[in-house]
């Protein structure tokens, strides 16, 4: 199968699973005890029991669920998620103005991890039941046990209060400024800090695998230098099962940065997703899941991608 075919029939594949996941949430949603409309009406001292039927119908909450799901896919589909009551604009907009601080996010926590994981996966694997081999994996271990709001907390303390290197507060400067993307570290090493845990073990157990196998004793009778073999054979097998690992770990980041930008006071999506869940702004909290699992399926999909290029043999399973 050419590689063209394969990427569209991954494409194809996720549209059901986008569709499955906004299915879900709406329907989940939809059981809290209480909906924006008891929120607004909450607020309200002087609202009748008259003012709450007729919020209701207006906002169409009384329907079945059904018919507000199909009205609020059709709507979707062409770009109009609905109001955000609470804020007194649409949900896309909202989307628009929060999404570049959560991916910037997500892709410094990607980053780092990667740094991270990949040279310690590779030693660790190299100096195999040695001390350094011991100290990686007790750093991953250490790194998949810590909650991010702890770590994240205690960066803070550390860094903020006490040294004073880092600000406590959000830069007000712009998304790429030099001072933002400083002042980003803290947030990165929380949010990257489970992934690059596991995907040093990933990296570390790839790398021992691979160089026990007969094409790498092969290489190595034939006279090829250690270092060719390490990185032009045994590396570039390894990182299949990295890659593949990796794409799973992104709803690990996505997950994350709901926390870490609490924690850290930074204005993504993630915050934005704790007040529509408080408010229940079903609007938002569905835009906000639909680009999230977006994300996380185009991650994957370029994890299928990069899979399909180093291993040509993946394409003609699917």
């Amino acid at each position: 199968m050419s590689l063209r075919r394969f990427i569209i029939r991954r494409v194809l594949v996720s549209i059901p699973i986008l569709l499955g996941v906004s299915m879900i949430t709406f329907f989940l949603v939809n059981l809290a005890p209480i909906d924006v409309v008891d929120v607004i009406i909450g607020i309200n001292p002087d609202a009748t029991q008259a003012d709450y039927a007729r919020l209701r119908e207006e906002l169409g909450i009384n329907r079945p669920i059904y018919i507000r799901y199909l009205d609020w896919l059709g709507s979707a589909l062409q770009g109009d998620f609905g109001p955000v009551y609470s804020r007194g604009l649409d949900a896309g907009e909202l989307i628009a103005a929060r999404w570049k601080e959560t991916v910037l996010l997500g892709l410094y926590g990607w980053v780092i991890a990667l740094l991270i994981a990949i040279p310690i996966g590779i030693y660790s694997a190299l100096k195999k039941g040695q001390l350094g081999d011991d100290v990686g994996r007790f750093a991953a271990l250490t790194g998949i046990s810590i909650p991010n709001f702890w770590l994240g907390l205690i960066l803070l303390g550390f860094f903020s209060a006490q040294l004073g290197i880092f600000s406590a507060s959000t830069p007000q400067t712009p998304l790429l400024h030099a001072k933002t993307l400083t002042w980003l570290l803290l947030p990165g090493i929380t949010i990257g800090s489970a992934a690059a845990a596991n995907l040093m073990r990933i990296m570390r157990t790839s790398m021992i695998e691979e160089m026990n196998k007969e094409y790498v004793t092969a290489a190595r009778a034939k006279g090829l230098p250690e270092r060719t073999v390490m990185l032009k054979h045994v590396l570039r097998n390894s990182l299949i099962s990295v890659v593949t690992v990796a794409a799973f770990l992104t709803s690990g980041i996505v997950a994350g940065s709901v926390v870490v930008e609490q924690v850290f006071g930074w204005p993504g999506l993630g915050r934005a997703f704790v007040t529509a869940a408080t408010r229940q702004e079903i609007n938002l909290i569905l835009a906000i899941t639909l680009f999230t699992g977006t994300a996380i399926v185009l991650m994957n999909l370029v994890a299928d991608i990069m899979y399909a290029v180093l291993d040509p043999r993946i394409r003609d399973e699917y």
